[in-house]
């Protein structure tokens, strides 16, 4: 019969194989599930920007040559003529397009600006501040963005009417403040809960308002979520097409999206030249967010780990 150490010790060995025949596996599982994650984001990655390159390819050729069968998958030839069309003088289609630029520009830094101003000292007095219904406030401004942004068109182009604004760059501005603000504050109110409360009770011993501790020692340490907040304000701005096709009707306020897409209706207009339109409208944000993509990471993420 086998003794009792025989026995452990054949259950010692079964125990070993079988935990080395576990961690065999788990090591030649894991080169494929690397495969296939390189795999899914390279297919992601194509998916997303292939009609961003196809679009640069069109607006970089003649119009003979995007219309050409079998496609060209690199421009040939590869011409400016759509680019310098927009930018140049003495057609409509330029003027339109800088125009539209110009009315983009001013209408989201505009909201950009008010939102991170408003944003600043509502998320400041949420984190710190107490006084009634403080919570119910927060949750209610907050519940502000799971309403669609569409049920308020009309109520909000009625007021506009009423107020003698439609058409003006205040009215897309006022509408574009009224939905960016709660997420602002949402982004800022995280940001400042991160930032230990020692730096402002140092402020108040040495005589300081809540407000000057605020400009004067949160706002410099908070830098990063504001600018997450503003390059977010921005972006969003920027492609904003509904409200402002409803509350601009002719070329002073329209923004580009407006403009892009009314080139897209016109028969007179090549589609290289279209192309071009929508290539330098989708690359100003596109390179904003490349260049401060590391504010809004940092700003997004601040609140997260205290």
């Amino acid at each position: 019969m086998m003794t009792a150490s025989a026995t452990r010790e054949r259950l010692a060995q079964g125990v070993n194989q079988a935990a080395r025949g576990r961690l065999g596996a788990a090591m030649s599982a894991r080169p494929a599930r690397a495969g296939g994650r390189v795999a899914m984001i390279v297919v992601i990655v194509l998916w997303s920007l292939f009609p961003v390159y196809w679009a640069l390819n069109t607006s970089l050729t003649t119009l003979s040559a995007a219309d050409s069968t079998p496609a060209h998958y690199l421009p040939s030839p590869l011409v400016g003529t759509s680019y310098r069309t927009i930018f140049g003088s003495g057609s409509d289609v330029s003027g339109q397009f800088t125009r539209s630029l110009l009315n983009s520009t001013i209408e989201a830094g505009g909201a950009m600006i008010i939102t991170v101003v408003v944003a600043v000292f509502a998320a400041y007095a949420f984190a710190r501040l107490r006084f009634r219904f403080k919570r119910t406030i927060f949750v209610s401004v907050l519940a502000t963005l799971l309403l669609p942004a569409y049920a308020t068109l009309i109520p909000l182009y009625r007021i506009m009417g009423t107020l003698g604004l439609v058409n003006t760059y205040i009215a897309v501005i006022l509408v574009y403040v009224s939905g960016f603000l709660p997420l602002a504050i949402w982004i800022l109110y995280n940001y400042f809960n991160s930032i230990p409360r020692e730096l402002e009770e140092a402020a108040f011993v040495d005589g300081a308002s809540p407000v000057r501790a605020l400009l004067t020692v949160v706002i410099p340490v908070a830098v990063p979520g504001i600018a997450a907040a503003a390059i977010i304000t921005f972006l969003m701005g920027w492609a904003q097409f509904l409200f402002p096709l409803v509350l601009t009707s002719d070329l002073s306020t329209q923004p580009v999206t407006v403009i892009v897409a009314a080139l897209n209706q016109q028969r007179t207009v090549p589609f290289t030249l279209m192309m071009a339109c929508g290539v330098t409208a989708a690359a100003i944000p596109g390179v904003i967010a490349l260049i401060l993509n590391r504010y809004v990471v940092q700003g997004l993420t601040a609140g997260s780990i205290k």
